[in-house]
């Protein structure tokens, strides 16, 4: 009976050892596959945070888990998962870069639609500010503070020189974004003056 225990025991330690030696075999090639994937999100995170933050959380996620499977020492657990993480990694280089066209060409042509109507805006607002400014037309200017109009008309001009150099530099949304504050000082303005914008403008 003993000696029977004794062989037992021995079968079970060197069943042990096999599974043990088998699980280290995977230790390097589970470490590669994290490294790569690591790599590789990193290298597509500027662009992925800032146009697909959710998919590359998921894939973070997915890392994580499997980093922490390494950790408990189940390297078969990460080489068997790791190939499908692997994969959504890579896809986000790709997905970054359509999404960001994708935004771009938004941003362009909201860019296109201003740059066609706000200088003409600017330049009935001007005219209508001059026209009001005269003696001659003091009756219609009863009410209407000219002075704030002016100031108000020389911001939006400046800042819209200010969109003009962001587009110029290739600040797509930067210009765009002082473009539409262009458009709403202006628009506000010319309320003021009971200015009609709707009508067609000559373009400056």
């Amino acid at each position: 009976m003993q000696l029977s225990k004794r062989i037992g025991h021995l079968v079970l330690a060197s069943v042990a050892a096999i599974a043990l030696a088998a699980c280290a075999g995977q230790k390097v090639p589970a470490e590669r596959l994290i490294a790569a994937i690591q790599q590789t999100v990193t290298a597509a995170s500027d662009e992925a945070k800032k146009y697909i933050p959710e998919q590359l959380m998921a894939v973070q996620t997915r890392l994580d888990e499997l980093k922490a499977s390494f950790d408990k020492k189940d390297y078969a657990a990460v080489v068997a998962g790791a190939p499908a993480v692997l994969d959504a990694a890579q896809s986000l280089a790709t997905a970054a870069a359509a999404k960001k066209d994708e935004v771009l060409k938004a941003l362009n042509d909201k860019w296109t639609a201003l740059a066609g109507s706000v200088p003409g805006y600017m330049t009935a607002v001007q005219k209508r500010i001059d026209e009001l400014g005269k003696k001659s037309n003091k009756k219609a200017a009863a009410g209407i503070d000219l002075d704030a109009a002016r100031s108000a008309s020389s911001d939006a001009g400046s800042l819209w020189s200010k969109a003009q150099a962001a587009f110029a530099a290739g600040n797509m949304e930067e210009a765009v974004d002082a473009a539409q504050s262009v458009r709403t000082k202006i628009e506000a303005v010319a309320a003021t003056l009971k200015l009609d914008l709707s009508a067609p403008v000559a373009k400056s």
